[in-house]
Parts: C-alpha cells; sequence; structure tokens
C-alpha cells in the first residue's frame, strides 16, 4: 500500500474514529485490504475488529458490504456510524417495500460508504443483481464463526458465502471472529473459499476481564451477593440454560431490587426486541438469558457476564464471557459450577440428536469446558492455551491466582466411590446417581436406601471423613478426569475404562479441595471487589463524570439511540482527567471524532463547566434471597435452547 494510502487510512482514523493511532493487528489488516488482499482476522471481542472493515470500506472506492447474523442489531450498527458521519444503511426483513428501495437506490447511486446485509439474503438472485450494479469496495463477513458445523454458532446461510469469491473476485473479502480454535479457523478458510488469505491472529487475552469460578451451592442467592457486592447498578448479562431458569432468575433479581429481564427463543418476537433495546440503551440493566442472546451485542459498558450454568464448550464460555468490558475498563466474568452441571451437561450429549461422531466431539468440548473449571493454575493461561497461545503467565488477575486452591491426594475417595459403584452393579444388579452412593458413603438411612437395603453393602459408612459438600466435589472431579461416566435418562454414575487403575492402585487422583461452604460465601465478601469507573477516578471527579453520564443520558434519549452511541464511559473518563477548556483541546480525546466534536462538543464543555469536582453520589438496597437446592429440578428437554 503506498504512503499516500496509509496516510489515508490513519487521517480517517482520526477524523471519523477520534483515535490517533491502531492497535495491534488493525494498522497490518487495514493495510493489507485496501491493497486489495484477503483475511481471515481471528480478534477477541474488544479488539477493534470492526475498525478492520470500516476504514477499508471509507479508504476504497464503493460501499462496503458487511455480511452480519444479526439482524436485530442492524439499525443500532447503522446509528453508531452515522452518530460518527459516517452514511451507512442496510437491508433486512424489517424493513418495508419502500425502506428497502430508499436504501437500494442510496447503494446504487454510490451515496453509502457501508451497508450490512443478512446471510440469507445473500441467497437471493435478487440481492445478487443488486450489488453486481453498484460499485463494492470490500466484502466483510462478520462473526465468522457461524460457517463452522462443529461449532457453537453454525448458521447453514453461512455455507452459501463463498459465491461472493466467485462472482466478485477482484473485491477484497475480510472474515473476522472473537473466537476459533485451529480447526475452526480452517474450517471457516476452506468453507468460505478464501484459499489465498492472509491470516491475522491477534492475542486472545482480554487483561481487562477478571475471571472467576465459585462452586455452586444456592446459585440465585450466590448471584445476587455478587451482584450486590460488586456490580450494583450495572450493566451485565446472566447465562442460564434453560428458558425455565431464565425467567425465574430474572423475577429473583427483580424481586431483591435489580432491574432484570429475561430473553430466550420461547418469547415471541416483539418482547424479545423490547428487551434487548432496552439492555442496548437503559444504563444498568441486566439480562438473564440463554446463549440465544449476545452475538455481536455492540454495548461497550457490559460490566460483567455470569453463568449459572455450565456452558457446553471452552468457545462458547469464551464467546459469552468476551461480552463484557469491551471498553476496555475492568469487568468480571463470574460462574457458579457444580456436580449437576456435570451430569446434565453428559446427559444432554448422550440423549441429544447426531451421530456417534457428533456426540464424540460435544463431549471432547465438554471435557475442556471442565479442565477449565478444575484447573489449579491460572485460568487465563489455560484459556488461551486452548486457543494456541501457548506459554502464557499466570495474569494475578483470575481466581486462581489471586486465592490459589489447594489440592490433595484424592485416590482412597476415588477408590471409595469406585467400589460403591462396582458393588451396587455386581452384587445388586443396580445403578443409582451420585446422590445415593453420597447417601451410603455417608451411612445416612434414608428412605430410598432402607428401601433397598443399601445399608447392608459393606461400603455404607466408610465416608464419613468427608462432607456431602465435599464428596459432590468428588464426584464433580471424577466426572471431569473420566474416571466415572454418566449413563441413561437418570444420570446414573457407571465405570470407565481408566476406573480399574485407580482401583488397582496403579493411578493417584489428585482432586481441587473443596471450600466449605460458609468460608467460601465470606471470602467472596468484598474480597475481589471489581473497580467500576467511577471507582477508578479521583474522588473529585466523580460527579463531573456522573453528570456527563446524565446529559449523554439525555441526548441518547432525545436521539432515540443508546448511549454508547454518544460517547463510551471510557471516552467519558478520559473527559473529566483531562478537563479540556476548548472544542480543540477536547478533539484531541479518544473517541471523539469530527462528526462527535461538531454535534455534542459545546454540550461537553458547559457540562465540565458548570462542576467543580463535588456532587452527590448513588446508592441501593438488598432483600433476604430465598433458598433454592443444590441439584434443584432439572431442565425440560425441550425447554433447553441450543
Amino acid at each position: 500500500m503506498s504512503e499516500v494510502t496509509e496516510s489515508e487510512a490513519l487521517a480517517t482514523l482520526h477524523r471519523v474514529f477520534g483515535y490517533d493511532a491502531f492497535r495491534g493487528e488493525q494498522e497490518a489488516i487495514i493495510e493489507h485490504v485496501v491493497s486489495g488482499g484477503d483475511a481471515v482476522v481471528l480478534m477477541p471481542t474488544g479488539g477493534g475488529k470492526s475498525l478492520c472493515y470500516q476504514i477499508p470500506a471509507l479508504v476504497r472506492p464503493g460501499t462496503g458490504v458487511v455480511v452480519s447474523p444479526l439482524i436485530a442489531l442492524m439499525q443500532d450498527q447503522v446509528d453508531a456510524l452515522r452518530a460518527l458521519g459516517v452514511r451507512a444503511g442496510f437491508m433486512n426483513s424489517t424493513q418495508d417495500f419502500d425502506e428497502r428501495r430508499t436504501v437500494e437506490a442510496e447503494f446504487l447511486a454510490g451515496e453509502l460508504d457501508v451497508i450490512y446485509l443478512a446471510p440469507e439474503r445473500l441467497r437471493l438472485d435478487s440481492t445478487l443483481d443488486l450489488l453486481s450494479r453498484g460499485k463494492i469496495s470490500v466484502f466483510a463477513i462478520d462473526e465468522a464463526h457461524c460457517v463452522a458445523q462443529w461449532g457453537h454458532d453454525f448458521r447453514p446461510d453461512y455455507l452459501s458465502l463463498s459465491v461472493l469469491g466467485q462472482r466478485w473476485p477482484d473485491v477484497p473479502r475480510i472474515a473476522l471472529t472473537a473466537t476459533a480454535t485451529h480447526a475452526t479457523h480452517q474450517e471457516i478458510t476452506q468453507r468460505l473459499g478464501m484459499p489465498d488469505a492472509r491470516h491475522f491472529v491477534a492475542s486472545f487475552d482480554r487483561p481487562n476481564i477478571q475471571y472467576r469460578i465459585v462452586g455452586k451451592s444456592d446459585p440465585k442467592k450466590q448471584l445476587l451477593t455478587f451482584l450486590k457486592q460488586e456490580h450494583e447498578g450495572d450493566a451485565g448479562i446472566v447465562y442460564c440454560l434453560s428458558r425455565k431458569s431464565v425467567e425465574a432468575t430474572a423475577e429473583f433479581l427483580c424481586r431483591n431490587g435489580i432491574e432484570a429481564v429475561p430473553y430466550h427463543a420461547g418469547l415471541d418476537a416483539g418482547t424479545r426486541a423490547r428487551h434487548q433495546s432496552r439492555f442496548l440503551r437503559e444504563e444498568g440493566l441486566v439480562v438473564c438469558a440463554t446463549i440465544a442472546f449476545g452475538m455481536g451485542i455492540d454495548k461497550p459498558d457490559v460490566r460483567f457476564v455470569a453463568h449459572l450454568d455450565l456452558p457446553k464448550s471452552v468457545e462458547g464460555y469464551y464467546q459469552e464471557t468476551g461480552r463484557a468490558g469491551r471498553d476496555g475498563l475492568p469487568s468480571t466474568a463470574w460462574m457458579a459450577y457444580g456436580l449437576q452441571d456435570v451430569v446434565q451437561q453428559r446427559k444432554l450429549i448422550n440423549m441429544g440428536e447426531g451421530d456417534e461422531a457428533f456426540r464424540r466431539r460435544a463431549a471432547s468440548h465438554l471435557d475442556s469446558m471442565l479442565a477449565l473449571c478444575e484447573t489449579v493454575q491460572c485460568r487465563r493461561a489455560q484459556l488461551l492455551t486452548y486457543f494456541g497461545q501457548e506459554g502464557a503467565q499466570a495474569c494475578g488477575n483470575c481466581d486462581t491466582c489471586l486465592t490459589p486452591p489447594e489440592t490433595w491426594d484424592g485416590t482412597v475417595a476415588a477408590q471409595k466411590i469406585l467400589s460403591t459403584v462396582v458393588r451396587l452393579d455386581r452384587e445388586r444388579r443396580q445403578k443409582f446417581g451420585a446422590g445415593q452412593i453420597i447417601d451410603i458413603l455417608l451411612g445416612k438411612r434414608t428412605a430410598k436406601v432402607i428401601q433397598f437395603d443399601h445399608d447392608q453393602l459393606s461400603v455404607f459408612g466408610i465416608g464419613d471423613e468427608l462432607s456431602e459438600n465435599e464428596w459432590r466435589g468428588v464426584v464433580r472431579q471424577l466426572l471431569a478426569q473420566s474416571l466415572i461416566a454418566v449413563e441413561g435418562e437418570y444420570g446414573t454414575l457407571v465405570l470407565t475404562e481408566d476406573s480399574a487403575s485407580v482401583l488397582g492402585r496403579q493411578r493417584e487422583v489428585l482432586l481441587r479441595k473443596e471450600a466449605p461452604k460458609p468460608a467460601a460465601a465470606r471470602a467472596a465478601r468484598g474480597e475481589r471487589k471489581a473497580k467500576t469507573v467511577a471507582a477508578e477516578l479521583p474522588e473529585e471527579l466523580v460527579p463531573a463524570f456522573e453528570a456527563l453520564r446524565s446529559w449523554r443520558g439525555a441526548q441518547a434519549k432525545e436521539n432515540g439511540v443508546p448511549a454508547y452511541v454518544i460517547f463510551h464511559d471510557a471516552t467519558l473518563r478520559e473527559i473529566v482527567l483531562q478537563r479540556p477548556t476548548s472544542l480543540a483541546q477536547l478533539g484531541t480525546i479518544g473517541g471523539v471524532g469530527e462528526k462527535k466534536l461538531a454535534t455534542y462538543g459545546e454540550g461537553v464543555l458547559a457540562v465540565l463547566a458548570g462542576h467543580d469536582g463535588s456532587g452527590p453520589q448513588a446508592t441501593g438496597g438488598e432483600q433476604e434471597a430465598e433458598p433454592e437446592p443444590d441439584f434443584g429440578p432439572e431442565p425440560d428437554m425441550e425447554d433447553v435452547d441450543w
């Protein structure tokens, strides 16, 4: 790329987006695409992927065509670009005939810099014909992992996108995703027909996100404590496995003073759209959702992502937690994880649709997720290793770094579990789940134990050295290490090929030590308090920051756009730190481009002039959470959003 074009790209970055320099691989990617080359880009959420196609679309002649699966978000994406002075539009099924005709006319007249299309529209001859009659600068295929048939967000319509390279061989294509293993990376390249593409793989590290996984005891109450103590008033996402759990969690949070809305595929389209719109536009709203929610959400100030159920894969976990902290400010990825999560996920795999190869792949994905949950090493380093980024050092900002877990020799405990399974099978021809086996080991004469004469087994009562919670941890970790397996509809425990080596004293079993429940609750209280944006500022600057947020909220409401479209929290933070007193000074702050400076500059300066560093602060309250059993009811299979 010539020096003139390089200067033009950098000038566009400053003029439109308000930044003085590219980050990481952005410059190399943009240079390659502007020069006409194809690119496959793997870059974490919040790493600046959108600039990698938006600037080529602005610098190269013609209109950039962005293929995005996110119809519900296209309007917000276009609004955000228009706020920057970019001529943007979209075409999807939500528009009426006249709206589509207007966008088509703008495209053909060369009056659009960027146009967003859903992948299914590119299967229509009418859309391909329209594109053939205009001038295209670049094709951007966003969320490119949707093309991977083994992936967690597979979209069949993506398989037809190889037509872009066949029909427009001289137009550069850039495929982008925030998460992909090496296998998915190769599948993207193959299925999109991009054999000559240059590959750019940025670091998968999100250092501003603190990863934490806690033992599940009373998950809704644990979540409430986490939110009240660390993220009061923050926007965030809570992921649950089933629709019923989503509804119950949202209702529970609302009863306890935290404004929350549900989002899942069982809600009508209008309700889902309203809840998504509220999340994007309102400050501090919590969305409780299945994995149907969140892909492509461009809300920068999501301060936490919580999981009340175990994700099916590390890819899914990384993609979902990556929706936190897109603005680079401190955020938390928090998950409650217990024995029933492991049992339930194993059952879903065994009972799910798909052939044996699919079940093996799903089991492999789950094994990797379990390894992340059970590791005694740095979680961030293990995440990075999973995505092929070897040699990462301990981060010092995850739970295993901040509070290193203890380990213990669990070989004898494992033998007791396995021996109980053996005796039930061989002596009684019976199979039971973890609860019954633990009751036997603890010597509990429950109705079920008495009914089946299990108090007569030689293993009855031999496990009183551990508590019930500790035995659950042993079973969970044996499942994670494939030393025991789940079988059938009722989740009974059976031996595996590796069980014999433990029973035969040929293999040592090292386990994480389970924290006692009361100690776990106390340890969480304020010990790893997540820093809010305001908390990071000097106390005297907080009133000005909050005043700017209030002003931004009013502007957003007046313009009918999310608050972050006006300015990100990170930009407001920089403004109060720099305290500009003129438009020229304000224009030097990152995120303040020419269009925003002209539109909002005087308003920002007026707010700053009215604050001298003193003012009020915000507060909130709590109710008692109702108890919930550890195991809990299993979700109806039809209730699970796949």
